[in-house]
C-alpha cells in the first residue's frame, strides 16, 4: 500500500488531502503520477501533477507522523483565522454603529437654521 498527501489545486489558504492507494504509475519524464483505485470493482485512475504532490510513501508510519504535523498546523492556524474573522466582524458592527451615529447627528444638524445644504430650499 502506499500513502500520498496532496496539496488541493487553488486552495488559499494551502488544503491538503491524504489517502491510501494500493497503485501508482508515473516516470521520471512525466510531470503527473496516475494513481489507480478500485471503486465498485472497477479500476479508477486519478491523475495529478507531481508538484501538487507533498509526499508518496510507502511508510505508514512516516506518512502518519507527517500527517500529523499537518493537521496540527492546520488546526492551530485556522484558529488564529476563526478569531481573526471574529474579530474583524465586530469592528466591522462598530463601523457600521459610528457611522449611523454620525449619519443620524448629521441629519439633524442638515435641518438646522445657518447650515448650508441646498436641499432645505428644494
Amino acid at each position: 500500500m502506499y500513502y500520498a498527501i496532496v496539496k488541493k489545486p487553488d486552495s488559499h489558504p494551502t488544503e491538503f488531502i491524504s489517502f491510501s492507494v494500493p497503485k501508482f504509475i508515473t516516470k521520471k519524464e512525466s510531470d503527473n503520477v496516475i494513481f489507480e483505485f478500485m471503486v465498485d470493482g472497477k479500476k479508477v485512475r486519478k491523475w495529478i501533477d507531481k508538484d501538487a504532490i507533498l509526499l508518496l510513501t510507502d511508510d505508514k508510519e512516516f506518512y502518519l507522523k507527517t500527517l500529523e504535523k499537518f493537521q496540527k498546523v492546520q488546526k492551530e492556524h485556522q484558529t488564529l483565522v476563526d478569531e481573526a474573522k471574529e474579530k474583524l466582524n465586530a469592528t466591522i458592527a462598530d463601523f457600521a454603529k459610528s457611522i449611523d451615529a454620525e449619519i443620524d447627528s448629521f441629519e439633524t444638524l442638515r435641518e438646522q437654521e445657518g447650515t448650508p445644504c441646498i436641499l432645505k430650499n428644494l
